[in-house]
């Protein structure tokens, strides 16, 4: 049996999944700092519910991405104090950021993760490193259906240019 074969948690990581796993922990402490500022400012509570859920599967994933550095020996990059808690009425209308581009952001963050979390399945060669970020990739893709639905709801969505010439009429 070669290095390579055997329990995958026995198996060195190379570079590449050092360097993505240390940067997924530190992507997802500054995720999870944004996100709980966010709920500070969103007024519409759906779009609260989904800050939160975004912030578990990052504290999620973070758990268990910190796992595997610590068992290979690699130390974790430094975390992000947690933001205090305010009341909507007290951040100034000018200085809040509204709910569409709250919604707006926590779209594109999420289309970002899942290409990273491809990319991070491609690369590996420990099975475990990509069954999680199958797994992670799974629960980002589904919380993306229900914030795109959100903004659908909610009247926020801005579509790119649509085609409408369906038929190939002029």
């Amino acid at each position: 049996m070669g290095i390579l074969s055997g329990n995958p948690k026995e198996e060195p990581l190379h570079y590449g999944e050092v360097f993505d796993l240390w940067s997924s922990v530190l992507a997802g402490n500054g995720m999870i700092a944004g996100y709980q500022t966010m709920i500070n400012h969103a007024g519409d509570s759906d779009l609260k519910k989904l800050l939160g859920e975004a912030i578990e599967i990052c504290q999620q994933e973070k758990k268990q991405v910190e796992e595997i550095l610590k068992e290979n020996g690699i130390g974790l990059p430094p975390g992000q104090p947690e933001p205090p808690e305010a009341c909507l009425e007290d951040i100034p209308v000018g200085a809040r950021i509204p709910d569409p581009a709250i919604a707006a952001g926590l779209s594109a963050d999420i289309a970002a993760e899942l290409v990273l979390c491809s990319q991070i399945i491609g690369k590996s060669i420990r099975e475990d490193v990509a069954m999680l970020y199958g797994q992670v990739h799974l629960q980002k893709a589904a919380l993306g259906a229900k914030v795109l639905r959100l903004n659908k709801e909610k009247g926020w969505l801005i579509p790119p240019p649509l085609h409408l010439n369906k038929h190939g009429d002029c």
